[in-house]
């Protein structure tokens, strides 16, 4: 089949037969969260359900029935914890949607739509605007603009061309391209960094922990105790074996705060359900208390503090003998660009049809520009002033510059009455205007900032794009020492770990560093919760005591966080806060008398051992 004036004809069906039973598919069997069975088995056998369920079995052994309704504080206490770990696992299967995705194969010199987890090793596929790509592949013919954002935090579109390889995950901005496929399913870019996220435990909360270490204390001090209240009680004390048996069970239970835990379920439970009509779908329990407890909050630029989107702030005219808002919309009718600029162009200019076109050169991340020819008009070029210009006016460059430094981009319009026929560009072209765009900042950021500065939480923020950028994007949302910013891409490990406490803004950052980041915070002895939508945030969100992930981020970056903001809401993030800190008031509140009634029931089972002759309850 004749593709981009080439002859293409594909994998044979036999070819896909043998790469298929051979294992080279991009079938891989779907585990973003964890299966029924595991959510189950996680919340029953646990050392604390161990302990109450040998001293039930005891009970039952001596048939002492009665005094078993203690076991109902186990029951309630793991059904609800699997009833929330289930209602979150559902939520989050219901917010895949790669699952469904169809795209172009060439088969035997046809040309058909499968299912993604169909494609096998040597495929070629179609890729087209707008696109997620499935697997790896290498690009054979067209050319087309991949925004890896979710993959390396640049959100700047990346021009790909013939032979230039193409990662999974990433999405085609603008173009049409045929590609052979070169890694799939686990052998994929985007799995093996996602798979990398295993290898790291989930955090424990320090009322988890808590819980955990009163109940390892109770438990080495249980063993001797009861061995000798039931050695007194039986031996000395001539009871008998079925009354000694809850005798002893009875003082373990006193000396087991099982209304603790209960308590703490319940009280984390509540907050769950209060956090879910605010959108927020917390997957770990004591991720709540975390939060609360967070002095460092790490931040991704794209999809926290903005939309991933541009918008046009202002036109500046140089000619008042050229219509601006005329020409662009003639541009727009004739470029068939899809990257962020040229729908924010769209969006504020619309498009006409006023001149003829006559050559159309579109926009290329390489070239930083793009033009279109008008008979009996001229020549407009669209871009960067440092790639269409040779010679720019001081007055114009230093307005440019003024711009720049503040965060904005800036597109220059260079005018030329010469009608050109190739991709040629035109020397000592007349700059008549500049567009002024910005990334579009979230409504709820500024606010949330704000929070998070009055409650002396520490913000850093950690993009792989430009820190200059970054800065100015941070200055508009209202955050302190914006202007401390660093490029973290020449730096070595040990440089990272001393510039993160004195620098808040961190640019070019990869995945690996991210991690390494949020670890070095740690090692300083700070909370750090992390907040991200992408796989190159994947590493980072689970080394963090807590993380937070944007409901439209991919699937690895959803499954690996501890709370998703399921309508992108950054602003339910003081909610969250909140709500932690009330929990973690009234369960310490209520700890006291827990405590109490254990230390009670062991300094009541020691005098009985010494000096009494049964346990009294």
């Amino acid at each position: 089949m004749k593709i981009f004036d080439r002859e293409f004809s594909g994998l044979s069906q036999e070819d896909v037969l043998k790469r298929q039973q051979l294992g080279k598919t991009h079938f891989v069997e779907s585990k973003t969260t964890k299966t029924y069975k595991e959510i189950i088995f996680n919340n029953i056998f646990t050392f604390f359900n161990l302990i109450n369920i040998l001293l039930f079995a005891c009970l039952v052994f001596v048939g002492s029935y009665r005094n078993t309704l203690f076991i109902s504080v186990i029951f309630f206490n793991t059904l609800t914890g699997s009833y929330q770990e289930i209602k979150a696992k559902r939520t989050l299967d219901q917010l895949s949607i790669l699952t469904k995705q169809q795209i172009d194969v060439l088969r035997d010199n046809q040309l058909s739509k499968i299912n993604v987890d169909e494609i096998v090793q040597d495929d070629l596929i179609i890729l087209n605007t707008g696109m997620q790509i499935p697997v790896d592949c290498e690009l054979l013919e067209g050319h087309i603009e991949a925004n890896e954002s979710l993959l390396t935090g640049e959100s700047d579109a990346i021009l790909k061309v013939n032979g230039d390889s193409l990662l999974s995950g990433s999405f085609v901005t603008s173009g049409r391209a045929i590609c052979k496929v070169i890694h799939v399913g686990k052998e994929s870019y985007i799995h093996k960094l996602t798979a990398q996220a295993k290898e790291f435990e989930s955090k424990k909360s320090e009322l988890s922990k808590s819980i955990d270490q009163i109940l390892k204390i109770i438990s080495i001090i249980i063993i001797p105790l009861s061995i000798l209240l039931f050695f007194k009680e039986y031996f000395i004390g001539h009871y008998p074996f079925s009354d000694a048996v809850v005798s002893v069970v009875a003082a373990v239970l006193g000396m087991i705060p099982s209304g603790l835990v209960l308590l703490t379920t319940i009280a984390l439970s509540l907050s769950v359900l209060r956090l879910a009509k605010k959108n927020t779908l917390v997957q770990n329990l004591f991720c709540i208390e975390t939060l609360a407890r967070v002095d460092t909050i790490c931040l991704d630029k794209t999809g926290t503090l903005t939309e991933g989107k541009l918008k046009v702030d202002d036109v500046i005219c140089f000619d008042d003998h050229f219509n601006i808002d005329q020409i662009i919309k003639n541009m727009n009718y004739c470029l068939e660009d899809g990257n962020m600029t040229s729908i924010a162009l769209h969006q504020y200019f619309s498009k006409e049809k006023n001149y003829q076109p006559f050559f159309v050169i579109p926009f290329s991340s390489q070239r930083k520009y793009s033009a279109v020819s008008f008979n009996e008009f001229g020549t407009v070029y669209l871009g960067a002033s440092q790639f269409i210009f040779e010679n720019l006016d001081s007055k114009i460059e230093k307005k440019i510059k003024t711009y720049t430094s503040q965060g904005f981009r800036v597109l220059c319009i260079g005018y030329t009455p010469i009608t050109i026929n190739d991709n040629t560009l035109i020397k000592d072209l007349k700059c008549i205007g500049i567009l002024i765009l910005s990334d579009v900042i979230r409504q709820d950021a500024k606010t949330t900032l704000d929070y998070f500065k009055r409650q002396d939480v520490d913000i850093k923020i950690i993009s792989g794009d430009d820190p200059v950028t970054v800065s100015a994007i941070a200055r508009r949302c209202h955050l302190l020492n914006y202007e401390h910013y660093i490029d973290v891409s020449s730096l070595s490990d040990e440089q990272i770990k001393e510039a993160i406490e004195k620098y808040t803004i961190f640019g070019r950052v990869s995945p690996k560093q991210k991690q390494l980041m949020v670890n070095a915070l740690q090692e300083n002895n700070h909370t750090v919760a992390m907040t991200g939508d992408g796989v190159n945030d994947v590493l980072a969100l689970k080394a963090a005591d807590c993380s937070i992930a944007m409901a439209s981020g991919s699937d690895a970056a959803k499954s690996a966080s501890h709370i998703v903001l399921l309508k992108n809401n950054f602003n339910a993030m003081p909610h969250i806060v909140n709500e932690g800190r009330r929990v973690i008031n009234n369960i310490t509140a209520s700890a006291s008398m827990y405590l109490i009634k254990t230390i009670f029931s062991v300094v009541l089972s020691i005098g009985m051992i010494l000096f009494g002759h049964g346990y009294p309850f």
